[in-house]
């Protein structure tokens, strides 16, 4: 049979989220080549525009309202999103290096990342100062600065090295919003002192004289102390020592002189210029390498130099979408020369705003409003985004690619069933080879000494306790997905008691090269075996065959006492049960596939996913749990009625109590529920109180189907604040205490939602 999607025969990846790169990705939503698959490696899943940045800071802007999020555009884009940073490129194998994951290999590459202070060999100034490079990272350390600030009860001093416009800008956006804030709080802001240094004779010296007298003006009339001709030699603890003697004291130094460029990328064997940019010809492509392109501030245009600013690296998004299409096609790209002149704004942080081009300048409100509008303009293209139906076909642009050059990138052989379809012997053979598994006495035939079937001893006075789970992928990143299925099948054994043993996979990788196939595979299975060599267990073999998604699974075998298991039945009236993850992954997923999740969202969901129940299982344990089950497909309710049951008790659920997920809620009250919920919500007629606690806002919620969810346990009320404590202590923040086992009801009404309590039964949820 033919596969419903084009195999997979080129590999697109872009290293950075920078400006450029979502443009690239808008135009490759739109029209996107059948066959080519895209990969975006991004330290961070929201991009900030450099644009609005400063009015962010200055409170004018939300943080959504300033960042691009990357995960619905990519998701639009049928991108596949590893959030991760690129530390190094195997330029002969074609592969990225990763900081936290398996390499990536590409057939064309495309780099985006911005640049890095540039520390200038100050001697102190990378371990004493805040650079504003990367963006990110420096917003996590204005937050910071705000909350010194605002605790603050003496003077504080405040400096920005580097007199440009980004220096420039973000002095006076941070001066406007500190102000405002104290006063704000009924605080007198002359405690605040502000310094502004640059080593040359004016501020902003590579713009338009006019610009730098406009801001010489504000900066004098809003008491900020601006030192020219003060070229920083040391920087010391609370203090600047300038060329010649000067020193400067200060509470807060923040860096914001030339940009640089990652040492890295001079390792790489790629041509980069002496201050370590990559050298791209009029094309963006590569001068040293065909295959790789740049753009941004991360590249040096050989033939056009121009300043490290926001505005060439927006423009250069459409031809190096252009470029990257023809290349992939086989086509030669089209050089492109960027603009000499370029407009000029800079806000002063009070909703005014100067303004320079071809010499002329302007200041004002109205300048501030027409920034205002540009800025919001650009990022409504990234922000706005269609929802994509899940059979919506792909739209090729005529003009760049014509059908000749489609049918040959999307051609594919035609796959077999049956046997046929497994993934061949070579393959299977270097994806195992690369990867470790597990050693383990118990296991006498496994993957090291492979046979027909595996064999594994029971030891004398242990049982067996044996499960299988398997699902296709809710997310474009193989690896994670191999740790999140993993660690999925192996909460029924930690449900019950048991040290996990042995693991058989079962995958279905999708149709392409097969090169393609065992790069996908090869993540994969590094995913899983993470977990798997993280909790002790071997893996002593499976099945793979090639299919239209990519799915996993894990049948898991693990060893117990037989006296020590817990069973669902093993709860009594006057217990209390603690849930050791937080909900809500069935609505935030089901979210992002229409687009409506935000990427720090399903970033939090997923650090919870990957997380082992192994530790809980451990803690319930030694604090004497009675029952315990995990929650999965079935939802909270659903597995609280399979322990009801087993038991013969009812149960009191606090929704006040529960712990959900960070975007859930949000996801939730616009009526976003994943497709298994219907199916859940049938058994809402166990609640006794239904009609009662349907309009709570966290009704829903227990419905919700989850994914590599957490364990729910019963156990003494005496011991649950321990136990609690100890949970929070092994680093599952999202534990709590839920509720309580109650005597039985009349049947079936055997769960009873309590609405407004904060302390279920009596125990404090502390959540």
């Amino acid at each position: 049979m033919n596969p419903s999607q084009p195999a997979i025969v080129k590999d697109l990846v872009l290293v950075g989220g920078g400006h450029t790169h979502v443009i690239v990705l808008k135009n490759f939503a739109m029209n996107p080549i059948p066959g080519v698959r895209l990969t975006v490696i991004a330290r961070d899943v929201h991009t900030p525009y450099s644009g609005m940045l400063p009015g962010f800071l200055a409170g004018h802007y939300t943080f959504d309202e300033a960042h691009i999020d990357l995960r619905p555009l990519c998701r639009l884009a049928g991108a596949r999103l590893y959030h991760d940073e690129a530390t190094g490129l195997d330029l002969e194998t074609k592969h990225v290096v990763c900081k936290h994951r398996p390499n990536v290999p590409y057939d064309l590459l495309s780099i985006n990342i911005g640049s890095t202070p540039s520390f200038e060999g100050v001697p102190g100034a990378d371990a004493l100062t805040t650079p504003v490079k990367p963006t990110n990272t420096f917003v996590e350390r204005w937050l910071l600065l705000v909350d010194r600030v605002l605790d603050s009860t003496g003077p504080l001093r405040i400096g920005v090295v580097g007199a440009g416009a980004g220096g420039t800008e973000l002095m006076l956006s941070m001066q406007h919003r500190l102000r405002q804030l104290l006063a704000a709080r009924d605080r007198v802001t002359d405690g605040l002192e502000f310094h502004l240094m640059t080593k040359s004779d004016t501020i902003l010296p590579q713009l338009a004289p006019g610009l730098g007298r406009s801001l010489s003006r504000v900066l004098a009339a809003r008491g900020i102390q601006v030192h020219t001709g003060a070229a920083v030699e040391t920087v010391m603890a609370g203090k600047l020592i300038l060329t010649g003697g000067k020193t400067i004291e200060l509470d807060e130094t923040l860096w914001v002189t030339n940009a640089g460029a990652p040492s890295w990328l001079a390792d790489t064997g790629l041509s980069v210029d002496a201050e370590g940019f990559i050298e791209v010809g009029d094309t963006l492509r590569s001068t040293s390498h065909e295959d790789v392109f740049a753009a941004g501030d991360i590249a040096a245009v050989v033939n056009h130099p121009r300043p490290k600013a926001g505005v060439f690296a927006v423009r250069q998004g459409p031809p190096l979408a252009r470029n990257l299409r023809r290349a992939l096609l086989g086509r030669p790209p089209r050089p492109f020369s960027p603009q000499r002149a370029f407009l000029v704004l800079i806000g002063t942080g009070d909703q005014r705003a100067v303004a320079a081009k071809w010499g002329w300048t302007a200041e004002g409100r109205w300048v501030w409003r027409w920034k205002d509008w540009i800025d919001r303009r650009f990022m409504q293209r990234f922000s706005d985004l269609p929802e994509m139906a899940a059979d919506d076909a792909p739209k090729v642009d005529p003009a760049l690619a014509d059908p000749a050059a489609i049918q040959e990138i999307s051609a594919a052989a035609m796959h077999c069933g049956g046997c046929g379809a497994k993934v061949g012997a070579d393959v299977l053979g270097r994806v195992l080879g690369d990867l470790r598994t597990t050693e383990r006495a118990d296991v006498l035939v496994g993957l090291r000494n492979p046979d027909d079937a595996a064999v594994l001893d029971v030891p004398d006075g242990k049982v067996m306790v044996s499960s299988v789970d398997y699902f296709r992928a809710f997310i474009d990143d193989a690896y994670v997905f191999g740790r999140v299925a993993a660690n999925h099948a192996l909460n029924d054994i930690f449900a019950m008691g048991a040290e996990p043993q042995s693991a058989l996979a079962i995958a279905t990788v999708p149709y392409g090269l097969e090169a393609k196939v065992e790069a996908t595979l090869r993540d994969m299975m590094a995913g899983a075996l993470e977990v798997c060599e993280g909790v002790g267990a071997a893996l002593v073999g499976g099945h793979t065959s090639e299919g239209a998604e990519l799915a996993l699974g894990f049948s898991v075998n693990g060893l117990a006492d037989r006296d020590t298991l817990l069973h669902k039945s093993g709860m009594a009236p006057g217990e209390v049960l603690i849930l050791t993850k937080a909900l809500g992954t069935g609505t935030l997923f089901a979210a992002d596939m229409r687009q409506k999740a935000k990427g720090r969202w399903l970033e939090g969901a997923l650090a919870s996913m990957v997380r082992s129940n192994q530790d809980a299982a451990r803690c319930f344990a030694r604090f004497g749990a009675t029952a315990c089950t995990d929650i999965s497909g079935f939802g909270l309710l659903g597995h609280v009625v399979e322990m009801t049951k087993a038991a013969g008790t009812g149960v009191e659920i606090d929704l006040d109590a529960l712990p959900v997920l960070d975007g859930a809620r949000e996801t939730l009250g616009l009526g976003i529920l994943s497709s298994l919920h219907p199916a859940n919500e049938r058994l809402g007629r166990a609640i006794g109180n239904a009609a009662e606690a349907g309009g709570h806002a966290l009704y829903p919620l227990i419905f919700d189907p989850q994914t590599s969810g957490g364990l729910l346990a019963s156990l003494p009320a005496d011991r649950a604040k321990a136990c609690l404590a100890a949970l929070r202590e092994a680093g599952y923040g999202g534990a709590a205490i839920i509720g309580r086992v109650e005597a039985a009801g009349r049947q079936p009404l055997s769960v009873t939602l309590i609405l407004g309590r904060a302390e279920p039964g009596g125990c404090a949820a502390d959540n």
